[in-house]
């Protein structure tokens, strides 16, 4: 999804590449979730967050699913950059579970979240506005993508956004909002179900849309 920067990157598809790429270890993997079924989520196992890319339609604009925080402990990064969506949802997916993931030492990632993780939404958005290294290895990833990548100065119209569990609670991170969305109280163990209810309730929020994707960030 486009922002009002004048910067722009080639879109990302869901490319595993980029997360290894960033130092992520390969026990760790983006899976295609086909089904929102429960006998379908629970083959996934150790969910850390999920990924969902949707339709932004000027229905979805004009009517948000809950309420921002006017303050949060999450790692969260605000989107200035045109069409980067995919790789702000992936750093909150990685950002926010830092704790359960051996990052490797010479990976970008630990570097990245270790110099941002005390600034503002707003400064960690400059940081990676001026940060050449995770500029590149987003463009790297996004030409190798499974389709032919649109002009980087083309908006796309599907737009990335991450769900995490923390403290019992759901939570949507989206890099167009001020900050984190709080759903509300969740079981932990049933995190994946309460995410795919999510899901379900954008997917019914826009009833004549069908171009939804969702991925979930599990260890293998």
């Amino acid at each position: 999804m486009a922002s009002d920067s004048k910067q722009f990157w080639i879109p990302l598809e869901s490319n595993p590449e980029f997360s290894w790429n960033v130092g992520v270890p390969s026990s760790y993997k983006f899976l295609d979730v086909y089904d929102l079924d429960k006998e379908l989520l629970d083959t996934i196992k150790k969910p850390l967050a999920v990924m969902l890319l949707y339709p932004l339609t000027q229905k979805a604009i004009d009517n948000p699913i809950g309420k921002v925080e006017e303050k949060s402990e999450l790692y969260f990064i605000r989107q200035t950059i045109g069409n980067a969506c995919g790789t702000i949802a992936l750093v909150h997916a990685l950002a926010n579970n830092a704790d359960k993931i051996n990052f490797k030492d010479d990976g970008y990632m630990k570097k990245f979240i270790a110099e941002t993780k005390s600034m503002t939404p707003e400064e960690k958005a400059s940081y990676l506005e001026f940060n050449r290294e995770m500029g590149v290895v987003h463009e790297d990833c996004a030409q190798e993508g499974q389709t032919q990548a649109p002009p980087r100065d083309q908006a796309v119209v599907r737009h990335f956004i991450t769900l995490i569990s923390r403290n019992n609670k759901l939570y949507e991170l989206d890099g167009r909002k001020e900050g984190p969305v709080c759903h509300g109280e969740i079981n932990k163990e049933s995190f994946l179900e309460s995410a795919a209810a999510m899901v379900k309730k954008f997917m019914a929020r826009d009833p004549e849309e069908m171009d939804f994707s969702v991925m979930a960030l599990a260890e293998d």
